[in-house]
């Protein structure tokens, strides 16, 4: 897999000297899909389940009560190893419903894999006729992302859900991501309200950042 270079991306169709964010975040968003694509179901369906028993040995997993996890897009790690492993754990095992027109997701149970879905137009996934977690019920939330960074800040699709979840003053849990090594880099690129990360779990290592540490300090 080509080691990710350090230096902000531009376009090679003669790019402007300085490459507004929104711009660099989009370049970057294409390249990372692309890193994606290349990673067939039996290459995820492996490292997705190394990622898992890696976050099975951290504190944030063994010591929760309730977790959100997601259900992947195409080409995302896996997570139905952790929803699985948690279930045996007697956990709570929330996914985020997501309102477009209101711009926020809130997290609703979800009792096995095999239960009826709803697709949204999207392409995500939640269970039919499910009830509502309140957040200070979650205790770890995992974070998808098209790319993480050494710094505990990630890029994704560009919509802010996750962000704008994290900063609610009711969640207190734990926000980690989780993703596969190829999609670590060096540095993303950041705006104001970007939320940073407490972990970071690839399928080879744990990256912990300490932000909930010092949110609680402050």
């Amino acid at each position: 897999m080509q080691k990710k270079n350090n230096n902000p991306p531009t376009s090679t169709l003669d790019a402007p000297p300085m490459t507004p964010l929104k711009e660099v975040k989009k370049t970057l968003r294409a390249q990372l899909k692309a890193t994606l694509r290349q990673f067939d179901h039996d290459w995820i369906e492996k490292h997705s389940h190394a990622a898992a028993h890696l976050l099975f040995d951290t504190a944030a997993f063994t010591k929760a009560r309730g977790i959100m996890i997601f259900l992947p897009l195409p080409h995302e790690i896996d997570l139905c190893p952790v929803a699985l492993g948690a279930w045996q754990e007697q956990m709570l095992v929330t996914v985020p419903l997501v309102s477009y027109a209101q711009k926020h997701m809130i997290p609703v149970e979800i009792h096995s894999l095999d239960q009826p879905m709803d697709t949204d137009h999207y392409g995500l996934r939640t269970p039919t006729n499910t009830a509502p977690i309140p957040v200070d019920q979650i205790d770890l939330v995992l974070v998808p992302g098209l790319g993480f960074d050494r710094e505990g800040y990630r890029i994704g699709r560009g919509s802010g859900f996750y962000d704008r979840f994290l900063a609610q003053p009711a969640f207190n849990g734990t926000a980690c991501g989780i993703g596969f090594e190829p999609q670590l880099l060096d540095q993303v690129p950041t705006a104001s309200h970007d939320i940073r990360l407490d972990m970071l779990v690839t399928d080879q290592q744990v990256i912990k950042f300490g932000r909930k540490s010092e949110r609680q300090a402050g």
